[in-house]
């Protein structure tokens, strides 16, 4: 288990049992390829997504007392989705730990969002059989939701921009403007970073691979500044200190 102490490490848990982590780490190609009977992630995937379920939901039901089913099912749609867990994954360097057949890893395997994801719920399923609910639950709200940020206002919005004008609007006709205030990386994967400002201030700022991402990133990131963190009154008086950048 030498290779995986540095694995261990980023996800911040320490298995009694290695065998565990190892089998969270085995693609189901391996059986394929081999044509005989051997243990993948997918069992442990099935836990582990049921885990991630309820954590989260648990989550959710107790910060909004003040919501109903519907909105609550699709902020914890909107957190766990293949795209952010294999984002969360790449993030802990999941991918260079993959055990692959051959075929997979010539074909990009340990880059693939689909086998990522798989393996991130069967890491937490793994967490789950070695340490037990709480270690899991530990797990989960330490390395997962820090990806998203405090679950501080309902992540529903498919329209940020449009959130945060009439939000705003409650208090100035004015219009919120953004800027292009970066631009980093190569020309093939550009990344950039936009400010949103109203009446001269700045409310926050976003990151995205298009202006138009970064920009939805920055209202999002303005929209959780502006409401209270439950219950879901506003409070549309704008702040000048700018929050993080989100991703």
């Amino acid at each position: 288990m030498a290779d995986y102490e540095e694995l261990q490490r980023v996800l911040g848990y320490a298995f009694h049992d290695p065998d565990l982590l190892r089998l969270a780490l085995t693609h189901p190609s391996v059986a394929h390829e081999q044509g005989v009977p051997i243990q993948t992630n997918q069992r442990l995937e099935f836990l582990g997504d049921a885990v991630l379920q309820l954590v989260l939901t648990r989550e959710l039901y107790e910060k909004f007392p003040d919501f109903g089913e519907g909105p609550l099912t699709k902020a914890r749609a909107n957190l766990v989705n293949r795209t952010s867990l294999a984002r969360h994954a790449r993030e802990l360097g999941v991918g260079r730990h993959l055990i692959l057949s051959r075929g997979e890893e010539m074909h990009g395997g340990r880059e693939r969002d689909s086998a990522l994801a798989d393996t991130f719920e069967a890491i937490l399923g793994a967490v789950f059989l070695d340490g037990g609910f709480e270690a899991a639950r530990q797990f989960i709200l330490r390395d997962f939701l820090k990806a998203f940020g405090e679950v501080s206002v309902l992540p529903v919005l498919d329209n940020p921009k449009g959130e945060l004008q009439e939000l705003l609007q409650a208090v100035s006709p004015e219009a919120p403007r953004y800027r292009v205030v970066a631009e980093t990386g190569p020309d093939h994967d550009r990344v950039f970073e936009c400010t949103v400002h109203h009446r001269g201030m700045e409310l926050a700022r976003g990151r995205g691979k298009s202006k138009k991402a970064a920009e939805s990133q920055a209202a999002l990131a303005a929209l959780i500044k502006l409401r209270e963190p439950a219950g879901g009154e506003s409070r549309p008086a704008p702040c000048s200190t700018t929050p993080p950048a989100s991703s």
